[in-house]
């Protein structure tokens, strides 16, 4: 049935609502500032106004990897869109769904000063683009925008050219199912390969990639069956917290004992992992060991490590029904969890609480009393700098969905916008960021307000070196003077109260014990910054 005209930008608002889109991370321009209006007026959506366009891209990342769903951000074209260009390559390297709303410049006018071609710089992302081919298809383009980042699992720019905003149509509801069908290898020779090698296995290890979580049920019961331990990539951090042989992170980012299990294992089932080389340790930790790898992508298998046998299906159903083999089969366990000391294997070694320079604090040992003080139903995200390995080791989340490390494209600086995102996503639970000094500085004081402005519950800890700690390694190693890598910030804890949040400086014990209080009695974002040697922080764990 016919129903009345409308504007464009008031069917491209009404088609967020169809997709079920109740939260838009965004900044407005030319392009888009009408179907934002609309979309906030009209359809009483939730518009999340960031303070630079990369950091709605971040914040929707984010926001889809919490809320499991579609993130949406949107942008207006030129310089608006070319500053989304990490946020877009680290959407692709994270294998995240989320739709870009990005206006172009107007067809009918290509001198115009911000008009560049949008289609080959998403292009160089990897990121997905369509094109609004008319006024007239605008719903369906969305629809289509929306079915690619689903079924692909990235980022997907819908390109809307400004001049169609104002043209009127009819708008229909176009909405395109997504159909997921998880499966498993039911028979063949992969199968029994796999299933050939762990049931050989006098030492087999199970491992959980990003892509196995919510098959945590399905990896426990074969790991006990087999006594094998379990462990996880860093994406599934705290993936096992409970089991009594959890071994935590896989890889270079292994406790002292964990590692030594690892050494001695026979057999590694992957489970929705990449292999990558951290996870890896270069290959040193697979050498001598049957690998077998079980990926629900064909593309991911055999990406950064070549398997001994590899299984394309479901993580949970493949694990089921290797399971089920086993019993049929008969075969008895391997009995290795009895050899391991499940008490030690996710220790790290302790803080000696030595001395540090004068206005410093030992970060270690500062990380050890914030595991303990911060939220236990925390969400917990990190940027990326020489801070973060010793974070991801001592600092815990609650499971593997309250984590999320942003370091897919080895960029600084995108933390924050991801923490913000979280908040929007899980507005029941605090989120707590670890960010470093060089990052904070880079993106994190501009969207430190937005969180403010929107009254988040957000604590910031800035591990405060006064360095770019990669390359102060670097020259340090090399005996050059690290000067040009030190820099004397403002302070940070300053910048985040006149900012309108709550900033606590930490040099010594006593300010620690002072910024615990403080998480404790929060009423506004919090920022916490630790004063470290750039001499005295652990290295990375790479």
């Amino acid at each position: 049935m016919e129903t009345e005209k409308t504007y464009v930008y008031q069917s491209i608002a009404h088609s967020l609502i169809d997709h079920d889109v109740h939260t838009l991370f965004g900044l407005m321009g030319d392009a888009n500032l009408f179907m934002v209006n609309d979309y906030v007026r009209s359809y009483n959506g939730t518009f999340v106004p960031v303070a630079y366009e990369g950091s709605a891209v971040l914040m929707a990342l984010a926001y889809s990897k919490f809320a499991q769903t579609v993130g949406v951000a949107t942008v207006t074209h030129g310089p608006g869109f070319t500053n989304c260009i990490t946020a877009l390559t680290e959407g692709v390297r994270g294998h995240t769904s989320m739709v870009l709303l990005c206006g172009d410049t107007p067809v009918t006018t290509p001198q115009n000063l911000q008009n560049i071609d949008q289609r080959e710089l998403t292009k160089a992302t990897g990121a997905g683009f369509i094109q609004m081919r008319s006024p007239e298809t605008a719903t369906e383009d969305i629809a289509r925008a929306f079915y690619q980042a689903n079924v692909q699992r990235r980022p997907v720019v819908l390109n809307m050219p400004a001049d169609f905003m104002w043209e009127e149509l009819t708008h229909s509801k176009v909405v395109y199912p997504v159909f997921d069908n998880p499966s498993t290898v039911l028979e063949g020779d992969n199968l029994d390969d796999a299933i050939g090698m762990l049931a050989s296995a006098k030492r087999p290890v199970i491992l959980a990639g990003g892509g196995a979580i919510g098959a945590e049920d399905s990896l426990i019961r074969l790991a006990d069956r087999l006594e094998a331990p379990l462990a996880t990539t860093l994406k599934a951090k705290a993936m096992f917290n409970d089991h009594p042989f959890n071994m935590d992170i896989f890889g270079t980012l292994s406790t002292p004992d964990a590692y030594d299990a690892i050494d001695k294992s026979d057999c590694v089932a992957a489970f929705g992992a990449s292999l990558h080389h951290f996870t890896t340790d270069r290959g040193a930790l697979m050498k001598g060991k049957r690998v077998i790898q079980i990926n629900d992508t064909l593309a991911e298998v055999g990406k950064n490590y070549h398997p001994d046998a590899a299984l394309v299906g479901d993580a949970a159903l493949t694990a089921n029904n290797i399971l089920q083999w086993l019993d049929d089969a008969e075969i008895p366990p391997s009995g290795f969890t009895k050899e391991l000391n499940s008490t030690t294997l996710t220790k790290h070694p302790a803080s000696s609480k030595k001395t540090t320079k004068k206005g410093t604090i030992d970060f270690v040992y500062a990380l050890e009393q914030l595991d303990i003080a911060l939220p236990e139903d925390r969400i917990l995200t990190t940027d990326g700098g020489r801070f973060m390995t010793e974070v991801w080791c001592r600092i815990k989340a609650p499971d593997a969905k309250s984590f999320i490390a942003t370091t897919n494209f080895g960029s600084i600086g995108i933390g924050l916008q991801h923490a913000i995102g979280a908040c929007f996503a899980v507005p029941d639970r605090p989120v707590v960021l670890f960010t470093g000094d060089g990052g904070f500085m880079m993106a994190g004081i501009n969207e430190f307000n937005t969180a403010v402005r929107l009254n988040q519950d957000l604590i910031t800890i800035v591990c405060n070196d006064s360095a770019y700690g990669a390359e102060h390694i670097q020259f340090v190693d090399k005996n050059i003077d690290p000067s040009l890598s030190q820099f004397e910030w403002p302070s940070f804890a300053g910048v985040a109260t006149s900012l309108g949040g709550q900033g606590i400086l930490v040099e010594t014990h006593e300010q620690l014990a002072i910024a615990i209080e403080a998480i404790n009695t929060r009423d506004r974002p919090l920022l916490i910054e630790l004063k470290l040697d750039p001499d005295d922080v652990p290295r990375m764990r790479v």
